[in-house]
């Protein structure tokens, strides 16, 4: 019963985890590899999707920690100062910018122009005064004042309605659009215009609708809200958007007034009215009168708000600035005046005497900095001359950041010059021209650039994007435009501390042909973060926001301006550098201006269709360019990098290799992609819970679902990518790429690289389930679901975002008990389950289980079934319902479900469909049928099949106490009554039959082992199944107790060869047995094969039966041998239990029983009885043994002081070993035994009595007469010493004796004389011949009598 286990094949260097080896003959001398790392075995392995959230969560965090815009624009600290001067970097100033001459890697983009309508240019040519022009860019409108009329129209419509606005009776001076204050005006109202005339300032209320082409389409309304502002000749007005507060300010003075309005008249104030926050007194009634000599007076040019810091700028046309403080009271002070001098002298601080910085320019325009973007910059002042200069608000404690305390101080911290070069291309679009001026080797600052003078006006946005409208040739009319931004992707860089860069831009120049009226923002105001610290980062969000765009009004016509992503920069440089000829230095330029992480996360964008750019038609569309698509897959697939392996950093032996594998930038890449698709979601919550105006209960998506179905379809493009090119893509590409590996690190690197990018692949087919979850949760009546939660559940919800739904082990619990809850609300409302599951089935595929919704629905089943009643026919279909769809899930169901199903089928005595669901779930738990290999292997200690085993034996221990049950169960209700099978009964035979019937060797497995560790092994007995004897077989290699159950597993069921086979195999097997059991194996062996049945093949039963014999006869060999050694005093004390423990056990070889024991102890009857079983047939070992056995014999005898005659002891002795020997022919030869007796008596024993003692021991061991006979005859005649001469009657007298003997044997009943009557004439011939010998008187007398009755039986 022994089994040899296969020798485990060794583990190939360089797999993969669940997947193949690879047999490379690069990898055969790499074996070590695994010793490099071992994995500690108590070591929890992180899953794939958990490190792929740590991935994306550490990309997050470092695009989060984008520098401030103080960080790169702010004066060094102290302990930098050391190091700009060992640099040659002035403090404080910088002048880096990478104009772009090559449309492909321009940073902004000429998207459309929108004509002017002919209606306008109609009303134009009827203006009397004066014509102003404008634009509402949020809201895709353009406007133009004329005399007293205004006129909006939508620029993006081809044919626009013109809304008109004619109710001013005088010349309209300022048009302003601005937020109102809170709960003034009803909803439907989203601004105010502010029209300024000579005589009054006109509040115009506006509603905004989406139109049909997408734009917007405005109304406007009359509010009877007007103020006299006459003298004034208002031409700047601001708005604070937080507060509602309108602002303005004429030409007639550098006043600040204020409109106020207010939704109704109280008993002191009118419904509008205004304020001036300057001048006080009658001074504010009065117009302004000189006399004497008149000086010209300074007026504010412009105003510019921040809600974020409560203040308001303003600057004069004398270079001036003021900052304005709004208090909580409604008060605005005055707390800076930032003369044109002090700011030159903040300067002056900065740099060395430059034209640019001068008393002779002039500061043309103001931009606020928010505290979103910036916490110490807070305002920028651009030049006449192009520059720059950020300026900082500080209080007496430090810089300015609070909103409740007002400022008290304004300091130039940053002087930005402009551009190299003075002149500019005078084309529309940039050159082809493949040049670039870089800034990367950090050429000197020029201060000395006229580029951009004159700057007529400028304008800044967030974050960065700067506007400059340079006027070269005034007589011409037409502005040239200079665009620049920060270059994110290298500020984003780590920076080099030997070589700094200071707020690196890209640039472009614009020929408008025309001149520029207004600019506007037509896309929501940019923000990364709403802190300054990754405030900037464009990167970050390009896929998340839409790109910024800039309205610029002409007087031919509305310029639309887009900023390019750098996904767009990218997919341009590749469509227009060359081709794949040129996609080298294309990616190269690109890594060494942004790194390699950045390209490769950019290049798979591109391949993923992320990229746009304007079409000849001036429509906004994607690049599917199939070239360009392939040149990004390639530069991300040949471009990507590799991983790195530093064995030098391992510090702790037990730690893996593979953890020391840092990913190649191609991982880096498509982590920081997916993190910026995911980066709106990632952390927010899947549900936010609200009140209704009414007092009502609402849920909303915290993201737009418009949002999340955008962001489903691009994860769904990126799997489909790296599906299709996973075969190219180190890391993906499976086991093959193991081919190209030559080194141990190179090897592990792989692995790495492979576990970290399988990790990020789930994490995507997470999120795309994950976010279809969501919309079918939405699509459901989502509250109904939430408030049918228990408080827990519903608080972890609450919890939950999107980030912890597809990564957490509490984000599958939580969608299960969702799941749930949308299910039963079904069910409630009579809908089909089945619809609900092909629809969950379809949309969220594994992550929400359709299978799922079949065990809720199975459950309900449960219920009803347990509700009409255990012993009615209405239960048994639910439950046989229920059974159905449960087996249909099996998989699905979680142990905690599994026990309360079970525990509900034993409530209810279902016991056979608990039964059943048990064995489909283990079967499903183990698919594989690792747990039977295991078993079949012979259970190794610290294989990983024992998981699969135990998954498996959970579910067998619920069918244990099923059994349990069902025997309980007969203690109160019998299986009969009256001789009819009760209900119950019927029930228990069912159960009972599922389990005889299982086909499932595991589950039967492991209820033999159940049996047997709970005494039941007659119960395993009775049991009929092909699997007892497979599993009694492969458990009796290791246990003695199961083999003897098998043998009496094969007699109780008659199958006496099999259990033959088992004893003989058990009296052979290393089991510790006594030789006494292993004789009695062999005993009820030789039994059991000797039993014969039909369909026994005669030959193999007595070739089996033959082996046992033979063993058999050696054990008992064996026995004697060692019950001669227990009483051999010739054996030592300490040697005798030693000798002992030898022979009372397995059974020893007859080699080893004759060489080691047998001869050396001069048991020679035993070396013949081992001559026997051996089969050795050499007469001369037989005959010298047996001599020596005669010896041994007689000397015994004679030692013996109290024992048998010594003729005696060799009668015995020899017709024992006769007896035990059945006479054999070769091991005992008469022929040789008896003349050796003869010789024995002759010379040791002459006067033994009686004389005949040699011949009566072969007459008792019934050797025929005859034999006898011949033999002495031979004697006779062959005159043999030592019987010769006289000696030769001693053999007459036994020939005498031997023919009477033979003689009276022969005639009786009848028979003839010695069998014949030639025989009978020889003997009477040898009679004669003997009385001639001398016999003894007796014996002649003898002679003669029996030769006369030969003679008479013959006649």
């Amino acid at each position: 019963m022994s089994y040899n286990p296969q020798t485990p094949q060794k583990a190939l260097p360089g797999v993969y985890i669940q997947t193949p080896a690879h047999q490379s003959q690069a990898l055969s001398q790499r074996g070590q590899v695994a010793q490099t790392g071992t994995q500690r075995p108590d070591a929890e392995e992180i899953q794939p999707i958990t490190r792929a959230a740590k991935a994306v969560n550490e990309a997050l965090t470092r695009e989060s920690r984008y520098p401030e815009l103080d960080n790169y624009i702010g004066r060094e600290s102290r302990a930098q100062h050391t190091m700009v001067k060992l640099t040659g970097t002035t403090e404080g100033i910088s002048s880096e910018y990478d104009v772009s001459t090559h449309s492909a890697w321009a940073p902004f983009q000429k998207v459309k122009m929108f004509t002017i309508p002919d209606r306008i240019f109609e009303q134009y040519n009827r203006a009397q005064v004066s014509t102003i022009m404008g634009l509402f860019a949020d809201f895709n409108h353009a406007w133009v004042a004329i005399d007293n009329a205004l006129y909006l129209w939508d620029y993006t419509h081809p044919n626009p309605d013109l809304v008109s606005f004619e109710d001013a009776s005088h010349t309209i001076t300022a048009v302003r659009l601005v937020v109102p204050r809170a709960g003034v005006f009803v909803p439907s109202i989203v601004r105010l215009l502010v029209v300024a005339t000579t005589s009054d300032i006109i509040l115009v209320g506006m509603s905004a609708q989406t139109a049909p082409h997408g734009g917007k389409a405005v109304a406007l309304y009359s509010l009877k809200m007007s103020t006299p502002v006459k003298g004034l000749d208002v031409d700047v007005i601001e708005g604070s958007a937080s507060t509602g507060r309108i602002f303005f300010s004429g030409r007639g003075s550098d006043d600040v007034y204020e409109f106020t309005y207010q939704q109704e008249e109280k008993w002191f104030t009118n419904r509008c009215g205004k304020t001036n926050h300057t001048s006080k007194g009658y001074s504010t009634f009065t117009p302004n009168l000189f006399f004497g000599q008149k000086t010209k007076q300074e007026v504010i040019v412009q105003m510019v708000m921040d809600d974020s810091r409560r203040l308001l700028y303003t600057l004069s046309f004398k270079s001036t600035i003021r900052t304005f403080f709004m208090r909580s009271s409604g008060a605005l002070d005055l707390v800076i005046t930032k003369p044109l001098g002090q700011t030159l002298s903040d300067v002056g601080h900065m740099t060395s005497q430059t034209d640019l910085i001068s008393p002779s320019m002039a500061i043309v325009s103001i931009s606020a900095i928010t505290a979103q973007e910036a916490t110490k910059t807070h305002l920028v002042a651009t030049t006449s001359t192009g520059c720059r200069i950020f300026m900082s608000a500080t209080s007496s404690y430090g810089y300015y950041s609070s909103s409740s305390n007002a400022p008290t101080s304004m300091q130039a911290q940053h002087v930005k010059f402009p551009p190299a070069g003075s002149s500019a291309p005078q084309q529309n679009q940039p050159s082809q021209s493949t040049q670039l001026t870089q800034y990367s080797n950090a050429p000197p600052i020029n201060t000395s650039s006229r580029a951009l003078v004159p700057t007529r006006t400028a304008v800044r946005y967030a974050p960065g994007y700067f506007l400059t409208f340079v006027a070269k040739d005034p007589q011409a009319g037409t502005d040239l435009l200079f665009l620049s931004s920060p270059d994110s992707g290298r500020i984003a860089l780590p920076q080099d501390q030997q070589r700094p860069i200071k707020y690196p831009e890209v640039a472009l120049w614009l020929n408008l042909g025309s001149r520029a009226e207004d600019i506007g923002l037509a896309t929501g105001e940019f923000a990364a973060s709403s802190s300054p610290v990754g405030f900037g980062n464009e990167l970050a969000v390009q896929f998340d926001i839409p790109t910024s765009e800039i309205a610029i009004l002409t007087n031919t016509g509305v310029h639309m301006v887009r900023r390019r992503r750098l996904v767009d920069v990218f997919a341009a440089a590749l469509r227009l550098g060359g081709g794949a000829e040129g996609l080298d230095g294309e990616v190269k330029k690109f890594i060494r201006q942004y790194g390699r992480d950045e390209m490769t996360s950019t290049a798979l964008a591109v391949a993923c269709g992320q990229a746009f750019d304007v079409t000849s038609d001036s429509r906004l569309a994607r690049i599917s360019d199939p070239e360009a698509l392939e040149l990004a897959r390639k530069a991300f697939i040949e471009h990507g990098g590799k991983p790195v392996y530093n064995e030098n950093s391992m510090l702790d032996r037990s730690t893996p290799a593979i953890d020391l594998v840092r990913p190649s930038p191609r991982h880096e890449g498509l982590a920081r992609y997916i993190s910026r698709l995911l980066r709106s979601v990632w952390k927010a919550p899947i549900i936010q819970e609200k009140i209704t105006p009414t007092g009502g209960f609402m849920i909303a998506s915290s993201v737009n679902l418009n949002k999340l179905q955008d962001i489903s379809q691009d994860l769904t493009k990126l799997k489909e990518f790296l599906n299709t090119n996973k075969s190219f893509i180190e890391g993906l590409a499976g086991p093959e790429a193991l081919g190209s590996v030559n080194t141990k690190q190179e090897e592990v690197g792989l692995q790495g690289e492979h576990r970290a990018l399988h990790s990020l692949v789930v994490l995507i087919d997470r999120v795309i389930e994950g976010i279809a979850f969501v919309l079918v949760l939405y699509d459901e009546k989502i509250e109904e679901t939430i408030l049918s939660l228990a408080n827990e559940t519903r608080q972890q919800v609450r919890n939950l975002n999107y980030e912890g739904l597809c990564t957490s082990d509490l984000g599958k619990t939580v969608a299960k008990d969702l799941v749930k809850a949308i299910v039963n609300r079904n069910i409630l409302n009579g809908s089909n389950v089945e619809t609900v599951a092909e629809a969950l089935r379809r949309r969220c595929g594994s992550f929400c289980s359709a299978d799922d919704v079949v065990i809720f629905k199975a459950q309900e089943y449960v219920k009803r079934g347990a509700e009409a009643g255990a012993h009615t026919d209405v239960c048994r279909d639910y439950l046989n319902e229920s059974l159905r769809l449960f087996k249909q899930a099996a998989g699905s169901l979680s142990m905690e479900q599994l026990n309360w199903v079970v525990g509900q089928y034993i409530a209810l005595q279902f016991y056979a469909g608990s039964i059943q669901l048990c064995l489909d779930k283990a079967q499903e738990s183990d698919r594989g049928n690792r747990a039977l290999t295991w078993i079949q292997e012979g259970r190794p200690q610290g294989d990983k099949r024992t998981d699969a085993f135990e998954g498996r034996k959970k579910c067998y221990d619920l069918i244990h106490e099923v059994i349990l049950s069902i025997e309980q169960s007969r203690t109160e209700s019998p299986d009969y009554v009256d001789g009819h099978l009760t209900l119950s009964g019927k029930r228990r035979n069912e159960a009972a039959d599922e389990i005889d019937t299982s086909d499932d060797e595991v589950f039967q497995t492991d209820l033999y082992d159940w049996y047997l560790q709970n005494n039941r092994a007659e119960q395993l007995l009775e049991v009929e199944s092909p699997y007892v004897v497979t599993y009694l077989e492969r458990r009796s290699s290791d246990d003695i107790a199961h083999a003897d159950l098998l043998w009496r597993y094969y007699v109780q069921n008659e199958r006496y060869q099999d259990a033959a086979a088992v004893q003989l195999a058990l009296a052979k097997s290393k089991f510790m047995l006594s030789l006494n059991r292993r004789i009695e194996y062999l005993g009820n062996a030789r039994t059991n094969a000797s039993t014969t049945r039909p369909g026994i093949v005669r030959s193999t039963r007595t070739e089996v039966l033959r082996e046992i014999s033979d063993l058999l006869d050696v054990a008992n060999i064996q026995s004697d041998l060692l019950q001669r050694l227990k009483g051999d005093s010739r054996i030592t004390a300490d040697r005798r239990p030693k000798v002992i423990e030898e022979l009372d056990g397995t059974i020893l070889p007859l080699s080893v029983l004759f060489n080691t024991y047998c001869e050396p102890a001069y048991y020679f009857d035993l070396c013949i009885l081992i001559y026997e079983a051996a089969d050795h047939r050499v007469a001369s070992d037989i005959k010298a043994t047996w001599q020596n056995l005669l010896e041994r014999a007689h000397v015994e005898a004679e030692e013996s002081e109290q024992g048998p005659e010594p003729y005696e002891m060799v009668a015995e002795t020899v017709r024992s070993l006769g007896n035990k020997l059945s006479l054999s022919q070769t091991m005992f030869p008469v022929a040789e035994l008896l003349p050796m007796l003869k010789r024995y008596a002759h010379n040791f024993q002459r006067n033994s009595k009686p004389e005949t003692w040699v011949l009566d021991i072969f007459i008792d061991l019934q050797v025929p007469l005859e034999t006898i006979y011949v033999i002495l005859e031979n004697m006779f005649y062959n005159d043999e010493p030592p019987f010769q001469g006289r000696n030769r009657r001693l053999i007459g007298n036994d020939i005498v004796y031997v023919a009477r003997l033979w003689f009276q044997d022969s005639i009786r009943g009848s028979g003839s004389p010695f069998g014949g009557e030639d025989n009978a004439i020889a003997v009477s011939q040898v009679l004669q011949m003997v009385m001639q010998s001398g016999l003894d008187e007796r014996r002649l007398e003898e002679c003669q009598n029996l030769r006369m009755r030969i003679e008479n039986m013959m006649r």
